[in-house]
């Protein structure tokens, strides 16, 4: 690799033929995998597994013990929470060779993913959504929603800070740490 200028602790394992942007840093015994993409100041944390041909954005935060399968792309500013679980088949066996089946999900910018939450292969988490820990996702989640439980429901809208937004009968609502305002409109959540 040409001159580095990301840090990676002397545990990392780091294969050649994968990308890390200025300002990243990995930590003790993590793995970064060939052909992978890693943007500019990520935090990957103790334990971690980055797969060939994961691509991470600007600014993502993988917090200890998650594995990012190949076909898995986080847009910037995404947050995977410890030991949150990635899943790359439908229908895994370990007799059956099923690595030109991988489906892709797509993290989108601002989501959050909580501690121990499952997320199966083949759905995207809309923008700034929020998953609650521990829960499993089945199905797509769109912007803004808050979802928890097995099988993940949503129970809620999120702000882009992260706090969940309450709508008066004009279906507006404002965050209580930002002030920036929200409008639900025909079962979608977007920023004024």
């Amino acid at each position: 690799m040409p001159d580095k200028n990301y840090f990676s602790h002397e545990t990392a394992v780091i294969d050649e033929g994968c990308e890390i942007g200025a300002g990243t840093k990995i930590w003790h015994f993590s793995h970064i995998m060939p052909r992978c993409i890693i943007g500019e100041n990520c935090n990957v944390g103790q334990n971690v597994v980055i797969s060939p041909e994961v691509v991470l954005g600007k600014n993502v935060k993988v917090q200890n013990n998650v594995s990012i399968y190949t076909g898995v792309i986080c847009e910037d500013n995404v947050f995977l929470g410890p030991s949150m679980v990635f899943t790359n088949v439908i229908n895994p066996r370990s007799a059956i060779n099923r690595k030109n089946e991988y489906a892709r999900t797509v993290v989108k910018k601002g989501a959050s993913i909580g501690a121990n939450a499952t997320i199966v292969c083949g759905h995207d988490i809309g923008q700034f959504a929020f998953i609650g820990a521990g829960a499993v996702v089945t199905k797509n989640v769109p912007d803004y929603a808050l979802v928890m439980g097995n099988p993940a429901k949503q129970t809620g809208w999120m702000s882009e800070y992260g706090h969940k937004l309450s709508f008066d009968k004009n279906g507006e609502a404002t965050c209580v740490e930002s002030g920036e305002k929200y409008v639900l409109k025909d079962g979608k959540v977007s920023k004024l």
